[in-house]
């Protein structure tokens, strides 16, 4: 497995913003993807971007949203990190490595610098991928995050249900920005406070999803 060098500071990645504009120029011609709701990303400071997760390019969809020239920074399972060259792609591009078996500190506590810099952070609560397209139950790192690092989160939803196939549909839903200050979180969050968070951010992803493709 490649190493990822948790040491150094949050930084936005120059293959990043190159690649940006191939990443968009492909997805037109491989999908049809309609973002609705991109006026609702913050220009500025550090957030969390709560999605939920139906595919391998989710991070990729998620980011190319993005239209006012801010950077997407995302964690993915450790073990995409074994092949090299995919290892030093997503670390370009701003992905880092975490393990989902159990607590993964280095990996945490690079999540919550990269809001606490003022920068976004990309988080899918359910931890994987969805079998079945439909939402599944979040897990409380979302919140513990947003309690450490004291930032707000932008709920957004992914649906898609014809899968990979060439032109099918993608749609994106950014809702509205949850402040901080309204996730229900104290400086110390308690176990019960981050699964009310947690329970509360699904909720409003599972309603932007729950409206389906834009037509």
């Amino acid at each position: 497995m490649s190493k990822y060098d948790f040491s150094k500071p949050v930084k936005e990645g120059r293959l990043y913003k190159i690649l940006s504009p191939l990443g968009r120029f492909i997805n037109f011609l491989r999908f049809k993807i309609r973002y609705i709701g991109s006026e609702n990303i913050p220009d500025e400071g550090g957030f969390i971007i709560a999605a939920n997760h139906i595919h391998l390019i989710d991070p990729m969809i998620v980011a190319l949203g993005i239209r006012n020239g801010r950077q997407l920074h995302f964690m993915a399972k450790k073990e995409l990190w074994n092949n090299p060259i995919v290892a030093w792609a997503f670390t370009r591009v701003n992905g880092f490595p975490i393990d989902r078996t159990g607590a993964d500190s280095p990996a945490m506590k690079h999540a919550v610098e990269i809001p606490k810099n003022g920068y976004i952070l990309g988080i899918f609560p359910e931890g994987t991928r969805s079998r079945n397209g439909k939402i599944g139950k979040g897990k409380r790192g979302v919140a513990n995050i947003a309690a450490q690092a004291k930032c707000g989160v932008l709920p957004v939803s992914l649906y898609n249900n014809e899968g990979l196939k060439r032109r099918s549909k993608y749609t994106v839903r950014y809702g509205e920005f949850i402040p901080y200050e309204k996730l229900g979180l104290s400086e110390n969050a308690t176990r019960e406070e981050q699964i009310a968070c947690t329970e509360m951010i699904m909720a409003k992803i599972t309603e932007l999803w729950e409206e389906g493709h834009c037509e």
